[in-house]
C-alpha cells in the first residue's frame, strides 16, 4: 500500500507534466458542496488528455456560470472523468468528511474502472483519500491545499462537480419552490436562513447541519465542527 502525502510547494502543473512526459497521466480530484446545508455533496474526478492543459481550466468558485458551462463542454468531450454523489440522508448518517471520502471515493473509482491505463498519481484538493479497500490502493495519493491552482486536473474536476451540482439544485428547485435554492445552491444564505425559519427545512435539507448551527452562537465554530474528521484531525475546508 502506498502511503498518502501531503504535498506543500509545487509548481504549476508539475505532476501532469512529469506523468505526461512517460506518456502516463494523472487523476485530479475535488468536490462541491461541503459547506452547504441542502443537498448533495458531489465529487468529481477527471483525466487531461496528454499534453493538454486548457486555459479555461481554473477554480470553478472564481468562474462565472458562462465560463464554467464553457469548460465543462471542453472536458466532456476531451477528458475522462467520473462524478461521486453523496446525498444529505448520508451526509446526517456519517458526517459530511466522512460523506465527502465517499463521494471521492466513488467518483475515482468510476473514472478508473473505464481507463485502461492506471495513472502515476492521484491528486486531491486539501483531504486524504484511503483507497486501501480498492484495487487502486498501489496509486501514490497527493494532497494539498488550493489544488485548483496547483493543478489543472483538480481544476477540471471542480469544474465537472459545481456544474454537475449547480443543475441538480436547480431542479430541486422547481420540486421544492420557496427557498431559493436557485439562487444559493444550498449555501447558508440569508434569504435561505429566512425560508428555513419560515418553511422550516425540506426534505433535502441536512438536518445534522441545521440542528447543530440552531444550538451554536457562532456559525463558523459550527461549520468547523461538523466537518471535522475526529480520527485524523483535519478539517475538510469551507466550499
Amino acid at each position: 500500500m502506498v502511503k498518502i502525502r501531503q504535498t506543500g510547494n509545487i509548481k504549476k502543473n508539475s505532476f501532469e507534466i512529469a506523468a505526461w512526459q512517460q506518456q502516463a497521466f494523472v487523476v485530479g480530484i475535488d468536490e462541491v458542496g461541503r459547506g452547504c446545508l441542502a443537498g448533495p455533496v458531489v465529487a468529481a474526478a477527471v483525466i487531461l488528455p496528454l499534453n493538454k492543459a486548457h486555459r479555461m481550466l481554473k477554480d470553478s468558485k472564481i468562474m462565472t456560470a458562462e465560463e464554467r458551462e464553457a469548460a465543462f463542454g471542453w472536458i466532456i468531450n476531451n477528458c475522462g472523468y467520473g462524478v461521486g454523489i453523496v446525498h444529505h440522508r448520508s451526509i446526517d448518517k456519517h458526517n459530511i468528511y466522512q460523506a465527502t471520502l465517499i463521494a471521492m471515493k466513488k467518483a475515482l473509482v468510476h473514472v478508473l474502472e473505464t481507463s485502461s491505463q492506471r495513472p502515476s498519481a492521484i491528486l486531491i484538493d486539501a483531504m486524504p483519500l484511503d483507497l486501501v479497500d480498492t484495487h487502486f490502493n498501489d496509486i501514490p495519493v497527493y494532497y494539498f491545499s488550493k489544488g485548483e491552482a496547483k493543478s489543472s486536473s483538480i481544476a477540471a474536476a471542480s469544474i465537472v462537480a459545481k456544474v454537475i451540482r449547480d443543475d441538480m439544485m436547480e431542479a430541486y428547485d422547481t420540486a421544492i419552490p420557496g427557498y431559493a435554492l436557485v439562487d444559493n445552491k444550498g449555501y447558508g444564505t440569508a434569504v435561505h436562513k429566512g425560508a428555513i425559519k419560515m418553511h422550516h427545512y425540506s426534505i433535502i435539507h441536512r438536518v445534522s447541519f441545521l440542528t447543530r448551527l440552531a444550538n451554536k452562537e457562532s456559525e463558523v465554530e459550527t461549520q468547523l465542527e461538523i466537518c471535522h474528521d475526529g480520527q485524523t484531525g483535519l478539517f475538510c475546508g469551507s466550499d
